[in-house]
């Protein structure tokens, strides 16, 4: 047996699988953010009643926000929120004889999401998770890029106008801030306060179809660029904005044939996210099984 714990900012979902990939059961508990966060009492919890069901676990693995450390035993760097998970060696936390692999949160759903979900027998792929921001990671020739500072796979961070504002990390012009929901509010002058509102709108108001169209004319341009970097086989796609469905899909298939460079006449496949909340954690359970490697 082997557990996949995935920390989020709202609740920490845990899972027992086999090494073969069959589910045992799963957990979920309030994360908590506080003073003393209850995260790091929380796990020790769910680790110690999982094995009280099925025995030892083989393997631990935590998914978690931020940037982890190159020896991968905590997360060196998140700031913002949920600090305390910064250098917390979650080896010696849960008094573990093995290492508990640490995993950055989209790196491991996009683990799981190869080795169960919509990328399974998938060499080289890319998830974008669309939401509040635009997050992502790559895997390339089967193997989880990480990058030099772990930082790889921020896709929502590339820059699609050098002329344009800051995001978060002072990207100018990002992807992140020329999708995400983060923005939907200044992008529409403060006539609307969420994607869903400007998805709901599309059909009535022509300022909100400029809106989205332009955000998925940039969203295609993001997507062309990263496959002329990295050269997927396939664009996992995840977050609330797939709820927009068709809205979504549509016309960006659209865009991507307009902009997509296809020298041997293939095209970009696009596949939404099967794994839902706990895809994290299956990619923690599977990184600790076996470290980063598909």
């Amino acid at each position: 047996m082997h557990i996949g714990i995935d920390i989020g900012g709202t609740n920490i979902k845990a899972l027992a699988i086999t090494r073969e990939g069959n589910e045992l059961a799963r957990r979920s508990m309030s994360t908590g953010d506080g003073a003393e966060p209850a995260y790091k009492s929380a796990v020790p919890e769910l680790v110690a009643d999982l094995e009280r069901a099925f025995g030892p676990a083989v393997s631990v693995g935590i998914s978690s926000p931020g940037l982890a450390a190159r020896d991968a035993r905590s997360i060196q760097w998140m700031m913002g929120r949920m600090a305390g998970v910064m250098g917390l060696d979650w080896t010696a936390h849960l008094k573990r004889a093995s290492q508990v692999f640490v995993l950055n949160d989209a790196h491991a759903a996009l683990l799981g999401e190869a080795w169960l979900g919509a990328a399974k027998d998938k060499s080289d792929v890319v998830m974008l998770t669309l939401g509040t921001g635009v997050g992502g990671a790559i895997i390339t020739g089967g193997k989880l890029l990480k990058g030099h500072l772990g930082r790889a796979g921020h896709i929502g961070h590339i820059s699609l106008d050098p002329a344009g504002v800051l995001d978060i990390v002072n990207t100018p012009g990002s992807l992140e801030d020329a999708f995400g929901d983060c923005t939907i509010a200044s992008r529409s002058d403060r006539r609307y306060a969420s994607t869903r509102d400007i998805v709901t709108t599309l059909s009535t108001d022509p300022f909100a179809k400029k809106i989205w169209d332009d955000s998925i004319r940039a969203l295609a341009a993001g997507m062309v660029s990263i496959a002329n970097v990295v050269d997927p086989e396939l664009f996992v796609l995840g977050g609330g904005i797939m709820a927009a469905g068709d809205a979504l899909l549509t016309p960006l298939q659209q865009q991507l044939d307009r902009f997509e460079w296809r020298p041997t006449g293939s095209k970009l496949v696009l596949a939404r996210a099967t794994l839902g909340d706990y895809a994290g954690a299956l990619g923690a359970a599977r990184n600790a099984i076996h470290e980063g490697i598909l």
